[in-house]
């Protein structure tokens, strides 16, 4: 395995605990979200928001541990960078359009994760080896 593979495996374990850190806190006092994320409008903070908000990330913290496990799988390669994609647009769209994430420090660390994220697998798609099945299947459609 590649010396880049095993550096985003670290990146994502580092990530999914901070994940981890970030979902506990929104179960624990749903304050953390109207300070630090979405200070544009927190009276739109609530415990419920704030629930959902923290299974959604403990949901992508287990896909990215999951991924830095078990790396070389394509399907959950896949599954983790969509997680990121889906992380960057809920924070611009609520930065920009919806107006209720200005951008602080709050919302800017994970604008920042999820872009370094999605440009570091979209290099380490280049390194994972392709399954045997696909090489041998395009090989066959060549003879």
């Amino acid at each position: 395995m590649s010396r880049f593979l095993n550096v985003l495996r670290s990146w994502l374990v580092m990530v999914s605990v901070i994940a981890m850190g970030n979902t506990v806190q929104s179960f624990r006092d749903h304050s953390f979200l109207s300070e630090k994320l979405y200070t544009g409008t927190p009276e739109f903070v609530n415990g419920l928001q704030a629930r959902t908000f923290g299974i959604w990330t403990f949901l992508s913290s287990i896909i990215r541990c999951a991924c830095a496990v078990d790396i070389q799988n394509r399907t959950l390669y896949h599954i983790t960078l969509w997680t990121f994609v889906m992380a960057l647009g809920h924070f611009l769209s609520e930065a920009f359009i919806y107006k209720t994430a200005p951008l602080t420090i709050g919302v800017m660390a994970p604008l920042i994760v999820a872009s370094f994220s999605i440009v570091g697998m979209l290099i380490g798609l280049q390194c994972i080896a392709e399954p045997q099945e696909a090489v041998g299947a395009r090989q066959k459609k060549r003879n």
